[in-house]
């Protein structure tokens, strides 16, 4: 159990028991804590809740970001759309009230005052909402075979406990009510099987053996080599989506810039805005309608670390906590590839907004400076690959009506995001005049970063990222295509 679950010891080797025997004394560990979350503190409850034998009751606290199961049902953060008006007020004066304390960022301030910042701008965001926001409860209420002929069954016999009429009958009813929950679970999942085909099939075994989630499809690589477990496919999908930086250069950061001067309020909100609050949240599961919450709020506070995190060449580490959920390429049937498979990294939301704006900064320079290729199409205004594919088209329609041939060289960068090298990517920008603010700020950002990949909704171990750009940052097209202009320029 310890081992499929992941469950480690709590304890800190101090005894929960003192022993006497004849003339001697001593004490031992008889009372474990297992759990699958680091243990904040713990203490022995010996004195106030006496248990009448030689175990102890011990008392433990959790650091956990999302509450899970509790009660039968599953707790999540709370429902921003469905917060009244009323509750939207009551929210602003919550954190008119915690601002109130704490202290504004200023043209001075240091790099650790940007990091206190970001940690305070999350706790104190989420004390804010929760008492007002609704609760995203995940019960069996939730569930599709929830139906209302098996609600009114369960209303019927909760009327019943209340008044303390339980009969043959009453247990003859509870006992039609959960065959109706089978019948109804059977059909839903026969259902479902029939518009299984190939390899989706795998997805059903959930429903049909207890134990199919302890093996997943079998994951073949480029040499056939085969990972037939979760953990097995972790170890082949990582080096894939976040490799090692093996061999990457020393770099030298350039002197500070003037690009944090460029950072307005209007700047901020654009890249707040242009962000869709249907967009998947980080790690903190602080969406982007929080965000914009603490916008209309106190947008000050907003434009003021952005333009502090881009002077102080710092990016929080609070924002560096990454979620890499593996799916499957679209288009690709053959699921047992692993060249099937790629990786999205989830970011905190408020760091989202900082990287756009950063984002415009790099964008904006090269663009001014003419830094980029004119055969570059790929994250740039008004150069999409809609684009690409005109010219194409219209240049192989003019070669033909010449009565020549025309061809096309394609060129596929493998792995293109994770295999940017941090220190290579701080050469071509240096060596592009592009300015230091932006610079400094970039390879900040890319340092000391981690990622819980999450396979078929398992979370696995959290583990360093030491080289390639996050696939899903709003500033990594724009520095990918910096950083391969040299390439076609």
């Amino acid at each position: 159990m310890i081992h499929e679950h992941g469950v480690a010891f709590g304890n800190d080797n101090r005894p929960t028991h003192y022993w006497t025997s004849h003339d001697s004394m001593g004490e031992s560990i008889i009372d474990l804590d297992l759990a699958n979350q680091q243990f904040g503190k713990w203490m022995i409850l010996a004195t106030s809740h006496a248990t009448g034998s030689d175990h102890e009751i011990i008392e433990w606290e959790l650091d956990m970001e999302i509450q899970e199961e509790a009660g039968g049902t599953q707790v999540i953060r709370g429902n921003l759309a469905a917060m009244t008006q009323d509750d939207v007020e009551v929210s602003e004066e919550l954190w008119r009230q915690w601002a109130a304390e704490w202290a504004h960022l200023g043209a001075e301030s240091m790099g650790d005052e940007v990091e206190s910042e970001a940690k305070w701008f999350r706790e104190a965001l989420i004390k804010v909402l929760n008492p007002t926001a609704k609760q995203i409860t995940i019960c069996m209420h939730s569930k599709r075979w929830w139906n209302g002929e098996i609600k009114e069954m369960r209303s019927q016999m909760d009327r019943k406990k209340r008044r303390r009429r339980w009969s043959a009958a009453t247990a003859q009813a509870k006992a039609e009510r959960q065959k109706s929950v089978r019948r109804v679970k059977d059909k839903l999942r026969n259902d479902y099987l029939k518009i299984l085909t190939g390899a989706e099939v795998w997805r059903a075994a959930k429903f049909a053996n207890p134990w199919a989630g302890m093996t997943v499809e079998a994951l073949t690589d480029r040499d056939g080599k085969q990972a037939n477990t979760i953990a097995e496919h972790e170890e082949m999908l990582r080096p894939e989506s976040f490799p090692l930086n093996e061999y990457d250069q020393f770099f030298e950061l350039p002197p500070a810039g003037e690009a944090h001067q460029s950072i307005t309020e209007h700047a901020a909100e654009r890249a707040l805005f242009s962000q869709s609050v249907r967009q998947a949240p980080g790690p903190d599961i602080l969406s982007f309608e929080a965000v914009q919450l603490l916008w209309r709020w106190e947008k000050e506070r907003i434009v003021e670390i952005a333009k502090a995190a881009v002077k102080t060449g710092r990016h929080p580490a609070v924002w560096k906590r990454a979620s890499g959920v593996v799916f499957r390429n679209p288009g690709n049937d053959d699921s047992t590839k692993l060249t099937a498979y790629r990786s999205i990294s989830q970011l905190r939301c408020i760091g989202k907004v900082v990287e756009t704006v950063v984002a415009e900064l790099l964008a904006e320079e090269a663009e001014r400076r003419g830094l980029l290729s004119d055969s570059q199409f790929g994250s740039r205004k008004r150069r999409s690959a809609i684009d690409a594919a005109a010219i194409m088209v219209d240049r192989a329609h003019a070669t033909w009506r010449e009565g020549t041939a025309a061809g096309v060289l394609l060129m596929d960068i493998k792995a293109a995001f994770p295999r940017v090298g941090r220190g290579r990517l701080v050469h071509t920008t240096m060596g592009k005049g592009i300015d230091g603010d932006s610079i400094r700020w970039t390879a900040r950002f890319r340092s000391d970063r981690t990622v819980e990949m999450v396979i078929e909704s398992n979370d696995m171990e959290r583990r360093p990222m030491a080289a390639g750009i996050p696939q899903g940052s709003p500033q990594s097209p724009i520095l990918f295509a910096v950083y391969t202009t040299g390439l076609i320029k």
